[in-house]
């Protein structure tokens, strides 16, 4: 794998570091993040939350048209 530097990444679009940083981020198993007890408990809370509140969701698309339709 080729290795990107600074100035290479600077060169990129937005949306292509990014896309980057999701690679780079997908790349990291599990069991190489360390995480501390409090901050482990957060994140299963959120996750749980996610799963939870995910029936209750809006696309993004449905909440820019009501944001919209809210503004004078």
């Amino acid at each position: 794998m080729p290795t990107l530097t600074r100035d290479e990444i600077i060169r990129l679009r937005p949306a292509e570091r990014l896309a980057l940083i999701g690679e780079l981020w997908d790349s990291i198993d599990d069991a190489d993040l360390t995480l501390p007890p409090m901050q482990r408990r957060e994140l299963q809370r959120r996750l749980a939350s996610l799963d939870q509140d995910a029936v209750q969701a809006v696309s993004w698309d449905d909440l820019k048209a009501e944001l919209a339709a809210r503004t004078p």
